[in-house]
């Protein structure tokens, strides 16, 4: 099969893992490009994105930055696109508030392990402390709140960015190790539901191995 599209990201990211699932459910075929040095300060290991980020999305001379940004081009390019909730179609505070706690739990995350198990640092300064306070504080709402955030969802959806987004995050949070579960058990049960999907089966995180 041709692959003209291009995702510059890592099979361990759950941003990554955001889009790659998107593609899935879209029959989007899209070549994955691994980023193996996630500590790398060239542009040019991601793809030109002057964030230093993943992912970023490739499609002939053209680049376009951000998870959400690539998962609207990929619906865009969809032979058939099928009924996708976006953010802007939320209505109320909860579903509002539910969708933005599942970004900010994303990035609390990739701090939290980027500075304490990639760059070893000590995890009990007030930077990473209160990063996981608030990566937990957001996980205690998301908890509360999920039947009301998901039962606020229009009916005859395919899928919706929220509920891509806070699977990949739970799971991510049991592949990392960075904070229990156990004390979710509402995330859990939608993650092990969400996770029986034929595009959640296919886009498993794992670590990229660089060729020797």
């Amino acid at each position: 099969m041709d692959h003209d599209v291009e995702l510059i990201g890592r099979t361990s990211s759950h941003y990554t893992r955001v889009a790659r699932l998107f593609a899935h459910e879209l029959a989007v075929p899209v070549r994955l490009v691994p980023v193996f040095d996630i500590t790398q300060i060239d542009p040019a290991v991601f793809a030109g994105n002057p964030a230093l980020k993943v992912p970023t999305l490739r499609r002939g001379g053209s680049l376009l930055f951000g998870t959400e940004n690539i998962c609207r081009a990929l619906a865009e390019l969809s032979p058939a696109p099928p009924r996708i909730v976006w953010p802007e179609e939320l209505r109320g505070d909860v579903s509002r508030n539910a969708q933005e706690l599942v970004w900010h739990a994303m990035a609390a995350q990739v701090q939290w392990v980027f500075g304490t198990i990639v760059g070893k640092l000590p995890p009990d300064a007030m930077y990473f402390a209160k990063g996981r306070a608030g990566l937990e504080g957001a996980l205690g709402w998301l908890e509360a709140h999920l039947p009301e955030a998901l039962g606020a969802l229009p009916a005859g959806r395919a899928l919706s960015l929220f509920e891509v987004t806070l699977f990949c995050l739970v799971e991510h949070l049991v592949f990392r190790g960075t904070v229990p579960v156990a004390p979710y058990p509402a995330l859990t049960r939608f993650a092990a539901e969400f996770g029986l999907r034929p595009s959640a089966r296919a886009t498993p995180y794992r670590f990229d191995v660089a060729p020797q």
